[in-house]
């Protein structure tokens, strides 16, 4: 599937919906795998190639190191579908004290995405970039506002991003999921609406399939829960879970 035969570019290559989503879009063409430990790389090498992907490169990469993103995306070739799967959910009680974490989340989660969707966007002249935000973002909530308030700004770029790649060959797919179950949230008790990384890689893979940016939420009913959690009065929502 996709828009191209071009290569698959996955930044974050152990992220469980990063790869979800590469598996589905990588039949019949060559991958690049980046990520900080290439040797965590075997595994996903190996769905990849039993998918149809022809040919399979593992390259490090570090989403902290800014100046390294143009040197992987430009070494990966004609990338015709990025998508940028790196994150952390960080440590919420540490970063409310230690501005090192509180810091750490905020590079990871914002300002590395930004720099590599920039990146991804002037160099790629078609096809597509995916990218997730979170209904974390919709209305960061007392339990997890730095993780939160990453979300929300990265979300925010990724709107105006979708707004200027508007008519030319390359979309931009934001994804909006609810809680997803996997290593990430391992631990926590889930949400209402919870999905797994294979329902967020469905709905990705279904709107790659346009000819449009979009933005989606992960189930479509979240859509009325984000509605309504605007209008929570702050003493009620300064008290809502994560």
């Amino acid at each position: 599937m996709g828009t191209s035969q071009g290569t698959l570019l996955l930044l974050g290559a152990t992220s469980e919906i990063g790869g979800e989503v590469a598996v589905r879009m990588c039949r019949g063409r060559p991958v690049v795998l980046a990520l900080r430990d290439v040797g965590r790389g075997a595994s996903v090498e190996k769905r990849l190639l039993e998918a149809g992907a022809t040919a399979v490169r593992t390259v490090e990469f570090e989403a902290t190191d800014l100046d390294s993103h143009r040197a992987v995306v430009e070494d990966a070739g004609e990338v015709t579908t990025a998508i940028v799967a790196f994150g952390v959910l960080g440590d919420q009680q540490r970063a409310e004290r230690d501005e090192r974490e509180a810091a750490r989340i905020a590079t990871i989660d914002y300002l590395a995405q930004v720099n590599a969707l920039t990146v991804l966007a002037d160099t790629m002249t078609r096809g597509e970039i995916v990218a997730f935000s979170s209904i974390a973002g919709w209305r960061p909530r007392r339990a997890n506002y730095v993780y939160g308030s990453t979300k929300a700004g990265l979300d925010a770029f990724c709107q105006g991003l979708a707004d200027r790649l508007h008519g030319s060959e390359l979309k931009l797919i934001t994804a909006r999921p609810g809680f997803v179950i996997g290593s990430m949230t391992a631990g926590m008790t889930p949400a209402p609406m919870s999905v797994t990384p294979g329902v967020v890689a469905d709905a990705v893979v279904r709107a790659a399939e346009g000819t449009r940016s979009a933005t989606v939420w992960v189930p479509g009913r979240l859509r009325v829960l984000a509605a309504i959690m605007r209008l929570v009065p702050r003493p009620i929502w300064r008290h809502m879970p994560r």
